[in-house]
């Protein structure tokens, strides 16, 4: 099954504005791409660029696709891992961009034999309810915010952190207070502490039962994770820590985490995201499975990646459901209030681009 053209669109999502503590998206900087082969199918990939994490624009990432596509004009897309490995050779990092061609490469992989990408993957599938964020707000307006989302059927909150951290506690109170016991909360500082305010915090917020923490440190204090991990009455779960599979070997060895968010944006796709899932689940760490601001086409992918994945123990994919103001997708994953659902009968991914969105969206075709 030889390439033959690659489209690669523009597929940028207007939204409400979402804060972090790093920074602000008002539109979700997405790309979307079609392998076409010779076999009259073609596979679908999608990344969202979030350039204060990953360091990628949504140019970056259009500017690397054309070159990405170039180098698989007329090769076998059924040879998964030769055709990632020049991407990896081709350059180093670019890890959001590669996750869009990985993801095409399984959607045609998985369409070929006739399979949805889970049972491609040789996984089942299993109830998944995801969590929903809140972003930077005040103490008052996110305990607001907080209070709306369980009233539309919300069992798990996440809420951003990592600006101020006197605000930062003011803030997991009121939600609290408002939401009440029941409720679980996450909280995610997006690297936004030092060592020092990440203790601080950590140990005020032990009285409102917080199920963990993601990120509360910038990377370059990795170091210091091991010794916070000890101080800490809430686990730490290493995000933007853990790109690979070598990094979550180095992060568990070392005990600087309690568990790893595995994002394809991070990994560069479905194929290392499997290699750091492995690592983890031989040593019994929990993962997660998160995003940027995906559309349902990428969220459908990671839905069959953690079918595939039983020990994966949390969710984190209310990416659409973050003030995206149109979706772009059709068929693939459903909400059902927040418990996921995809058509398990379709092969592949078993989502696409709406061809209406498609046509607003500035393309190109390499063949």
């Amino acid at each position: 099954m030889l390439i033959c053209t690659v489209d690669i669109y523009r597929f940028s999502i207007p939204m409400v504005p979402f804060s972090i503590a790093t920074g602000t998206m008002d539109y979700a900087q997405n790309v979307f791409i079609r392998v076409h082969t010779n076999a009259g199918i073609y596979g679908v990939g999608e990344c969202s660029a979030f350039p204060v994490i990953v360091g990628e624009t949504q140019e970056t990432c259009l500017a690397m696709a054309k070159d990405f596509a170039q180098l698989w004009i007329g090769k076998n897309a059924l040879h998964l891992n030769e055709r990632l490995r020049e991407l990896d050779l081709f350059t180093a990092r670019n890890t959001t961009i590669k996750s869009a061609f990985d993801m095409a490469l399984y959607d045609l992989s998985a369409k070929n034999a006739g399979l949805p990408l889970f049972k491609f993957l040789g996984g089942a599938e299993r109830n998944a309810v995801t969590d929903i964020t809140i972003g930077i707000h005040t103490p008052a307006e996110a305990a607001k915010q907080a209070s709306e989302f369980v009233q539309s059927g919300a069992s798990i909150l996440k809420v951003k952190l990592g600006k101020d951290p006197s605000e930062d506690i003011e803030r997991i109170r009121k939600i609290r207070e408002l939401v009440g016991k029941s409720i679980i909360i996450r909280i995610d500082a997006n690297q936004g502490w030092t060592y020092e305010d990440a203790r601080y915090v950590l140990n005020a917020l032990a009285e409102y039962d917080i199920e963990f923490c993601e990120q509360p440190m910038r990377t370059w204090f990795d170091d210091y994770l091991p010794e916070l991990v000890n101080a800490s009455p809430i686990p730490i779960m290493a995000d933007e820590s853990c790109y690979n599979h070598h990094d979550a070997r180095k992060l568990i060895q070392q005990k600087a985490c309690n568990s790893i968010n595995i994002k394809f944006s991070k990994s560069g796709g479905i194929a290392e995201a499997l290699k750091i899932y492995k690592t983890a689940s031989e040593t019994n760490v929990p993962c997660m499975i998160g995003g940027m601001l995906e559309s349902r086409i990428a969220l459908s992918a990671k839905l069959h990646f953690a079918y595939a994945c039983p020990q994966i123990k949390y969710f984190d994919l209310d990416t659409c459901l973050l003030g995206h103001l149109t979706d772009p997708c059709v068929g693939g994953v459903a909400y059902e209030k927040y418990n996921l659902k995809i058509d398990t009968s379709a092969p592949g991914i078993g989502a696409d681009a709406n061809e209406d969105f498609l046509t607003q969206c500035e393309s190109w075709r390499i063949e």
